[in-house]
C-alpha cells in the first residue's frame, strides 16, 4: 500500500496528480498551516503574452491553517478568471467543451480557500480519470507534525510504503520511517510535451493546459 500526501493546490500541476496516480491513498493535508505565495491558491495558465498567474485572493493571518483561510470575494476575482481563460484558450481544440465545465466550477460560492483548493483538484483529477482514496487530513487527524504526521498517517491507512516528492529527502526526517518499518520512495516525473499552438513549449503549468488542448486524451499524455 502506498501512501502520498500534499497540500491541496489550486488548479495544480501534472505532476501533481502523477504523484496522485503512482499512490493507493492520496492524503490532503488540509488543515496544515497556509503559505503565502506558494501554490495553495494560485497556478499558472499560458497566455499570449507567456505564463499569467489565476490567483484566488484570500484573507489570512498568519498562522492560519488552509482550511481557516478566507476568500476575498471583495476582487470580483471569478470573472477575471474566466476572461483570462476565455482570452488564452479560446482557440484551444477542447475549449468548447472545457469552459462550459469550468463556468459550473466558478458558479459554486466558495468561503474558503480550502474548498476551491480541494474542489480543483477533483475537478481536475475527474478528468484525468483518476478515481482514488483521497482522504482530508481534516477528517483523518493524527499525532505529530512534518515527518512524524506523514508516518502517522501511513499507520492510520496501513501503509507500507510513503510517495515523497523529489525534493522530500532534503527536508524529511528518514530515520523516522525507518525506525516505523516503512519504506520511502521518491517521485521521479518526467513532463510530457504536448501541442501549445505553434509556439516553444511551457512546461510545469495547470493541468487545465493540457485539457484545453488535449481534451480526453489528457490522460494518455500526463
Amino acid at each position: 500500500m502506498i501512501l502520498a500526501a500534499h497540500q491541496p493546490q489550486f488548479m495544480p500541476w501534472l505532476g501533481y496528480f502523477d504523484k496522485m496516480r503512482a499512490s493507493d491513498v492520496f492524503v490532503l493535508l488540509d488543515s496544515v498551516q497556509y503559505k503565502k505565495n506558494e501554490w495553495q491558491n494560485r497556478n499558472k495558465i499560458l497566455t499570449p503574452q507567456g505564463p499569467r498567474w489565476l490567483t484566488v485572493p484570500v484573507v489570512h493571518e498568519f498562522g492560519e491553517k488552509i482550511t481557516e483561510v478566507r476568500i476575498n470575494d471583495e476582487a470580483a476575482w471569478k470573472p477575471k478568471h474566466l476572461k483570462t481563460l476565455a482570452q488564452s484558450y479560446s482557440k484551444a481544440d477542447f475549449f468548447s467543451s472545457l469552459m462550459p465545465e469550468l463556468e459550473k466550477f466558478y458558479g459554486v460560492d466558495y468561503c474558503h480557500l480550502s474548498e476551491i483548493a480541494i474542489a480543483s483538484v477533483r475537478f481536475l483529477a475527474g478528468r484525468l480519470r483518476l478515481v482514488k482514496q483521497c482522504p482530508l487530513l481534516s477528517e483523518n487527524p493524527v499525532e505529530g507534525s512534518a515527518t512524524q504526521r506523514l508516518v502517522s498517517l501511513c499507520r492510520r491507512f496501513q501503509a507500507d510504503t510513503y510517495l515523497a516528492g523529489s525534493g522530500g529527502k532534503d527536508y524529511m526526517d528518514m530515520p523516522l520511517f525507518e525506525k516505523a518499518g516503512i519504506r520511502v520512495v521518491f517521485q521521479e516525473y518526467k513532463h510530457p510535451s504536448y501541442n501549445q499552438f505553434s509556439r516553444d513549449f511551457t512546461p510545469c503549468l495547470s493541468a487545465l493546459d493540457l485539457m484545453f488542448h488535449a481534451g480526453d486524451k489528457a490522460f494518455e499524455i500526463y
